[in-house]
């Protein structure tokens, strides 16, 4: 990897000029203490902002501002599980800061190719791929600026996003 990537998403995400679009693909994630509430029936007070707007929030919403669209696509097996459930129920705070995102159901994806791993591309040049363990624990992440691998996952993505549900839309099940 070349070193004048930076290496960092909020440094991607601060240089992006036109686009960063995210793709997602697991069931389940590491866990976190804001899911592990919401298991046990706490809920987001969604009018104290000051309670759920996170750092991510606000460089979402800065880089919306300064003309960046940013796209999320949620692949997704039904019924869903718990941790997509919760991600539903929370992405409000994801649309509020300016992101579009859309679902798409596992079932309705048999005939598309999808990529091995989640990613972010930052404007069609660089990719951050994901890597997860099995039972959802964050292992790490690399950047890459391959025209051709960020092509084919960037291809990928515009094929999920066409066919997914827009997320005011996507009914849980």
């Amino acid at each position: 990897m070349p070193s004048s990537i930076p290496t960092s998403f909020d440094e991607q995400l601060a240089n992006a000029k036109r686009s960063a679009v995210h793709l997602e693909m697991r069931d389940t994630y590491y866990s976190n203490p804001r899911f592990e509430a919401w298991l046990n029936g706490e809920r987001v007070d969604w009018d104290n902002r000051a309670s759920w707007w996170r750092p991510f929030h606000q460089d979402i919403a800065d880089a919306v501002a300064r003309g960046v669209v940013v796209r999320r696509a949620r692949v997704v097996s039904e019924p869903v599980s718990d941790y997509i459930r919760w991600e539903h129920y929370q992405t409000r705070a994801n649309v509020e800061a300016g992101e579009l995102v859309r679902w798409l159901p596992r079932r309705r994806a048999a005939d598309l190719l999808l990529p091995g791993c989640d990613f972010w591309v930052f404007d069609d040049r660089v990719i951050r791929v994901h890597d997860f363990a099995g039972n959802g624990d964050w292992l790490g992440d690399e950047f890459f600026d391959d025209p051709a691998l960020v092509g084919l996952n960037t291809a990928a993505f515009d094929r999920i996003g066409e066919r997914a549900i827009p997320h005011d839309q996507y009914e849980i099940r």
